[in-house]
C-alpha cells in the first residue's frame, strides 16, 4: 500500500481539522503536514486546497501546487457545486473537486486513484508496520523484531527496524548488535537529515535488516519531536521498502506520528485480563485520533494452554478479530534473547514456523485475513470480564 504525504492550504483552522481528521481516517496512510512552503509542495503527493473563499486565491494555489508538484493529486473543496467553479478548478489544475465537507466515501476513492498514481509513477511502494503493546512485557519487541528479521530474510528487500522508545528500547539488544547511533541522532540533526547521513546512522544485522536504534535519552523522543519524527518516516519510506516501529505501549506524542503514518498497526496483547483491558481501550483511542482502525491487526502473544480466555471473548471484548496467536515458550524466548539470535533464525522451533508463516501472510498481502486461533473456553475468565466490562 502506497503511503502519502498530504499538505492543506486554508487559512481556517476548523478545515484544517476537518480535512485533518479524514485523511489521517483514511484506509491508505496518509502524514499529514503542517507545513505549507513550496519546498513541502514538492514532496506532497496530495494537497488539499480551500477554495470556498477567495477563489481567486484558491485558483493560483492549485496552479502554484500544480507547477511545483506535477505528480501530486491536488483536491479541490468549495462550498457547493458550482459547475463553473468546477471546470475552473480543473483548468487550474485540480483533480478532484468536493464540497465542504467531503463525503468520506468520495475523499477515499480520490486517495485510493492518487495512491494507485504513486505506485506507477514512483515504481516502488513503502509498508509500513508499527507494533504497538497492549501492556509492557505483552512481548511486543519480542514480535517486532522477529518479524523484521524474517521479511529482511524472506523479501530480500530493504528493510530497516526502528525503535522509538526512549531510554528503555531494547531491538539492538535483542538482535546482539552495538550503535554508534540513535534515533535521537536523526532527530537532532533533521535539518541535514538525508539518505546519505541515514546511512551512517543506522546498523545492519547479518540477516540484511537495518537498525536505528533506540534512544538513550528517557526524556527523547518527546512533544517537541513530534514533527521531526514524521520527517523522519517521510526518509526511510524514500530509502526503505519495509519499515517496522517498536512504538512500545503508550499513546503518546512520540508514539501517535507512527500511528498515522503506518499501513498496519500490530496490537499485541496477551490472554489476560489486564491486556484485554487495555487493548479494547488502545483501539479506542486510536479510533479517536482518527487512525483508521481497519489498520489494526490484534496480535495474541504467549497464548498458552491451558487459556484463561476464550479467543470469541477476547474478540467480543475488544471489538475486533484475533489476526493471529503465537505460542508461549518462555525457554525458547529467553535463551534467543540472552543470546541476541532472533527466533526466526533458529529454524527449529514452533515460535519460528509461526513467524515465518505470519510473516509470509504480510508479504503476500494477506495480512487481513483472520486466522483459526484454537484458544479453550474457561469459566474464569469468562466471569473475570463480565465483572469489569
Amino acid at each position: 500500500m502506497a503511503r502519502l504525504t498530504g499538505v492543506i492550504l486554508s487559512e481556517d483552522d476548523a478545515f484544517r481539522r476537518q480535512i485533518g481528521a479524514q485523511l489521517r481516517a483514511s484506509t491508505i496512510a496518509v502524514n499529514v503536514s503542517t507545513d505549507t512552503s513550496v519546498r513541502e509542495h514538492h514532496r506532497a503527493d496530495v494537497i488539499i486546497v480551500d477554495v470556498r473563499g477567495d477563489v481567486t486565491r484558491g485558483m493560483a494555489d492549485i496552479d502554484r501546487a500544480r507547477t511545483a508538484s506535477p505528480s501530486a493529486g491536488i483536491f479541490a473543496v468549495a462550498a457547493d457545486p458550482n459547475p463553473d467553479l468546477i471546470l475552473q478548478a480543473m483548468r487550474a489544475g485540480a483533480n478532484e473537486f468536493f464540497t465542504f465537507p467531503p463525503a468520506a466515501d468520495a475523499l477515499q476513492e480520490a486517495l485510493r486513484r492518487t495512491a494507485a498514481r504513486r505506485s506507477i509513477t514512483s515504481g516502488s511502494e513503502a509498508t509500513t508496520l508499527v507494533f504497538f503493546g497492549a501492556k509492557g512485557g505483552a512481548g511486543t519487541t519480542t514480535v517486532a523484531v522477529n518479524c523484521a528479521v524474517e521479511i529482511a530474510r524472506l523479501s530480500k528487500r530493504r528493510t530497516i527496524i526502528v525503535d522509538l522508545k526512549p531510554g528503555l528500547g531494547e531491538v539492538a539488544l535483542f538482535l546482539g548488535v552495538r550503535s554508534r547511533y540513535t534515533l535521537l541522532d536523526a532527530l537532532e540533526n533533521i535539518h541535514r537529515l538525508d539518505t546519505g547521513f541515514l546511512r551512517e546512522l543506522v546498523v545492519k544485522h547479518k540477516s540484511g535488516l537495518d537498525i536505528l536504534a533506540g534512544s538513550d535519552n528517557f526524556d527523547r523522543p518527546g512533544g517537541p519531536d513530534s514533527a521531526s519524527l514524521e520527517e523522519v518516516f517521510r526518509l526511510l519510506a524514500d530509502e526503505y521498502d519495509y519499515i517496522l516501529i517498536d512504538a512500545g505501549s503508550q499513546v503518546n506524542t512520540a508514539s501517535i506520528p507512527a500511528l498515522y503514518t503506518a499501513d498496519t498497526i500490530g496490537l499485541v496483547a496477551n490472554p489476560d485480563v489486564p491486556s484485554i483491558r487495555n487493548a479494547q481501550r488502545l483501539l479506542e483511542r486510536i479510533r479517536q485520533l482518527g487512525a483508521s482502525a481497519e489498520r489494526v491487526r490484534l496480535i495474541l502473544n504467549r497464548a498458552a494452554d491451558p487459556y484463561p480466555i476464550p479467543a470469541t471473548q477476547i474478540e467480543a471484548a475488544v471489538g475486533h478479530p484475533i489476526d493471529h496467536a503465537f505460542p508461549s515458550d518462555y525457554k525458547t524466548v529467553s535463551t534467543a534473547m540472552n543470546s541476541g539470535m532472533p527466533l526466526a533464525l533458529s529454524r527449529n522451533t514452533e515460535l519460528a514456523a509461526q513467524f515465518d508463516r505470519f510473516t509470509r501472510r504480510i508479504l503476500d498481502g494477506g495480512a487481513d485475513v483472520p486466522v483459526e486461533v484454537p484458544i479453550k473456553k474457561s469459566a474464569l475468565g469468562l466471569n473475570r470480564l463480565a465483572s469489569i466490562w
